[in-house]
């Protein structure tokens, strides 16, 4: 796109923001190495919604969102891993509750924005709407949740002055939001809608509309976009594994389009990432129909209590983190009956004791978190 102008540095008195121009308009893409990658993140994004249409896709979202939460909040410094989201609040240590904490709230900000998108086009109101609960009771609680900031932020350096980036004047930004929204909602305009949601990304990211949270709920426009589209039936392509391995070229090639006007290579980053999680997510639900096969032959050892077992296994796919209270819960039978199941799942290799506890033992389905841990 050699017409490409991402904006201009304007002089805000004691220092200079960057003006972005707006993105709806005519696009032309020139760049065959663009058309190429397009081409082919295209294949592999249709051949992962392909699982939508014959495996119990419900049963694995959860995963799918778990770790997405786990990455993309990793990429703004917080640690929470996969399986550390499927713990109750008590079960996780004070230091990293504040992080647990903002993992899960990116988790009801995807859950509550894909069931918004029934009722609201991708739009102001979305991206506001999902913000809000993302930065619910957590440490961005002061910095107008739900509302678009309203004061100068900057990325980068101590101060305004050292700053790497300066986003755009704050009274910008609703005409700035305003021209991205009619973009993502032109269907008269030709552009394929990968190539758009790279567009809408970096422009996002460039206003920073946000005075928290932006990476995140930037991050998350990408799944909704797909989703709103139609390109993907559910939301099972999450970016952030990608962004998160290669940080430094993730945030280079955003910033290389705004000083560069290179437009081109941050698309062909961003259609790499396309291609690269398509094929995991390929990868992990073959994995998945693998594992199913193996614990059918597992759980027919165990004779009459193989249908009870199946019942543990049937919630771990939705919830990998499990304890005795739960089994029993869910199989309703005596406290002998449940332990001597856990003891029978643990040893078959099903289940894995991780918490050390003399009493209240947590389990986890650990296969089956190995399949998303590992791509």
């Amino acid at each position: 796109m050699k017409s490409f102008i991402a904006g201009k540095q304007t002089n805000q008195g004691y220092f200079k923001s960057f003006q972005p121009n707006f993105i709806n308009r005519s696009w032309q893409i020139d760049d065959m190495s663009v058309l190429q990658l397009l081409s082919k993140a295209d294949r592999f994004l249709g051949r992962l919604d392909m699982y939508s249409e014959y495996v119990n896709i419900d049963l694995f979202i959860r995963m799918h969102i778990a770790k997405e939460a786990t990455q993309s909040s990793k990429i703004e410094g917080t640690q929470t891993n996969v399986e550390e989201v499927f713990f109750n609040k008590e079960e996780i240590s004070e230091e990293k509750r504040n992080d647990w904490e903002e993992v899960q709230n990116y988790v009801n900000a995807m859950n509550e924005a894909v069931k918004l998108l029934h009722t609201l086009p991708f739009s102001s109101r979305l991206i506001k709407q999902t913000h809000k609960i993302l930065l619910q009771g957590v440490r961005g609680t002061q910095k107008l949740p739900g509302e678009y900031r309203t004061s100068q932020n900057w990325i980068g350096g101590a101060s305004i002055n050292d700053a790497v980036f300066v986003p755009p004047n704050h009274s910008d930004i609703n005409e700035l939001m305003s021209d991205l929204e009619k973009f993502a909602n032109d269907e008269l305009n030709p552009l394929p809608d990968l190539i758009k949601i790279a567009i809408i990304h970096f422009q996002f990211e460039t206003i920073h509309p946000f005075l928290d949270g932006n990476g995140r709920v930037g991050r998350l426009l990408i799944t909704l976009y797909l989703v709103d589209k139609g390109i993907l039936k559910q939301p099972i392509l999450y970016l952030s594994d990608f962004f998160e391995k290669n940080r430094m070229l993730y945030y280079d090639n955003l910033m290389r389009a705004r000083t560069h006007n290179d437009i081109n290579q941050w698309l062909k980053f961003f259609l790499t990432g396309v291609i690269e999680i398509a094929k995991n997510g390929v990868d992990t639900f073959d994995g998945i129909l693998q594992l199913q096969k193996n614990l059918e032959s597992k759980i027919k050892s165990l004779g009459i209590r193989s249908g009870e077992a199946q019942k543990i296994i049937d919630f771990l796919y939705t919830n990998p983190v499990i304890d005795a209270s739960k089994v029993d819960e869910i199989i309703g039978k005596s406290k002998a009956t449940h332990y001597k199941l856990i003891a029978d799942l643990e040893k078959l290799e099903i289940l894995e004791e991780i918490s050390g506890a003399q009493r209240n033992k947590l389990y986890v389905f650990k296969d089956y978190l190995n399949l998303f841990k590992n791509n």
